[in-house]
């Protein structure tokens, strides 16, 4: 790990005003950030610790949302009584996501900015359009199993790793920050990250110095909330694919309301509406299931060792349909 300078601040404005150089990083629960630290591929000269911000509250707001502070934990909301009673797929994602003890120190902010897990982006004497621009792909044609499918470009197909934020793209969340130069945006999750195109190192919108502050949920969205995650072991394992949804079906067997987000085939937490529109009001059955797994997937393309996250999530998205309909889901 190389060397670098730590500042530990007390209030936003100071945590902004201290990250503003290129060299700067925010440092709270550092889960992936310290892994990166040891093997230098992220080699800050700076590490502003945010962790004595007042930010670690959960708040009702006034439209029966909630607004999550940065530094709240994972294991906090996740286990938190507004959480679990109406928005239970967040819950149920982030403790999908990783072990106790991470969930214990893991901060939402950071989750939702957590980096790739493609085998090339850890390798630092790999080429690596993410880390390094202009070195070029090795996965496209390499080890590319858990990568993504949807999303990609000829420059990188690595998959985003976090399960919350499939559940916060499936909620709509809206991400709140504070820039270097004092003033403050909303961003709503389906705009905040970047997909790869050619500049694969950009991955959010966040400007330099900018300060994930909260995350604001919009009042909870009636139905059957379930997180199915597919993966290698039973725990402590990243999606091949996973699947947050929100249904419900009404008294005629109709789908009232479809939700849908998708984890590990994407380069970005990845939902399209279309498909969700293409399935309201229908009865589910199976040609309209099909098609909104063609509409889904038109656009996928694997490299080989990842083929199969196609025909897997078009058979996840039907259980999950036909479990919403038969009224097994939870």
């Amino acid at each position: 790990m190389k060397r670098f300078e730590y500042i530990r601040v007390l209030e936003p404005q100071q945590a902004v005003m201290f990250a503003t150089p290129e060299d700067a990083s925010f440092i709270a629960g550092g889960t992936n950030l310290l892994d990166l630290m040891k093997i230098e591929i992220e080699t800050p000269q700076k590490l502003v610790d945010i962790t004595r911000l007042e930010l670690q509250q959960i708040e009702a707001t006034a439209d029966g949302g909630l607004r999550i502070g940065t530094l709240v934990t994972n294991s906090d909301l996740a286990a938190h009584p507004a959480v679990t009673a109406g928005y239970p797929v967040l819950a149920r994602a982030m403790l999908a996501g990783a072990s106790g003890q991470l969930r214990n120190k893991a901060t939402t902010g950071g989750n939702l900015l957590q980096r790739t897990r493609c085998y090339y982006f850890y390798q630092p004497d790999s080429p690596c359009n993410k880390r390094n621009p202009g070195s070029g792909c090795p996965a496209i044609k390499g080890e590319n199993r858990p990568l993504a499918v949807l999303g990609t470009s000829d420059d990188c197909i690595a998959q985003h790793p976090s399960d919350m934020a499939v559940a916060m793209r499936l909620l709509d969340a809206t991400i709140e920050t504070l820039k270097a130069d004092g003033t403050s945006r909303q961003i709503p999750i389906k705009d905040f990250y970047c997909l790869p195109k050619d500049t694969p190192n950009i991955e959010t919108v966040l400007e330099t110095g900018e300060l994930i502050t909260h995350i604001v949920l919009p009042a909870p969205v009636k139905g059957m909330h379930t997180y199915d995650k597919v993966r290698d072991r039973a725990s402590y394992a990243f999606a091949l694919v996973s699947c947050a949804a929100v249904i419900n079906v009404n008294n005629q067997g109709k789908l009232e309301t479809v939700r849908l987000a998708f984890g590990g085939i994407g380069t970005k937490p990845w939902r399209n509406e279309a498909v969700e529109a293409l399935l309201i009001g229908t009865d589910g059955n199976v040609n309209i299931i099909s098609q909104a797994a063609d509409l889904l997937l038109k656009d996928a393309k694997g490299s080989g060792q990842n083929d199969f996250k196609i025909p897997l999530t078009s058979r996840l998205l039907k259980q999950v349909i036909e479990r919403a309909l038969t009224g097994k889901g939870a």
